[in-house]
């Protein structure tokens, strides 16, 4: 799994005893989504302490699981309701990083 990988945060929260058929059916039923398309799918649960990524590799389905210890996983700002996250977001919310403040700086953009 990596940068080039699209990824979907799903929208509220999910009971975390889902295994792969019921969060398969999460994302057919709620999303409208193909879970075997390559996509990666992230769960979260109420209070924001366990994440699940569900994602097709070839040869199957892996789940990764992850609780955090002390604090939450935070989506983006704007994000609660879920919906299409670049890369960089999802590895700001596996490790349950958030981000107050960010401003972009110039860069160099060719004519």
């Amino acid at each position: 799994m990596g940068s080039s990988h699209r990824f979907f945060l799903f929208g509220g929260a999910v009971d975390m005893r889902k295994g792969f058929d019921g969060l398969c059916g999460l994302i057919r039923n709620s999303l409208d989504r193909d879970p075997l398309s390559g996509e990666v799918y992230i769960f979260l649960n109420r209070s924001r302490t366990l994440v699940k990524l569900l994602h097709w590799e070839a040869g199957g389905l892996v789940i990764y699981y992850k609780r955090l210890e002390k604090g939450n996983f935070r989506p983006p700002e704007g994000m609660e309701g879920g919906g299409k996250l670049p890369w960089s977001s999802l590895v700001l919310i596996v490790e349950g990083i958030r981000i107050l403040e960010s401003r972009q700086l110039p860069g160099f953009t060719v004519p």
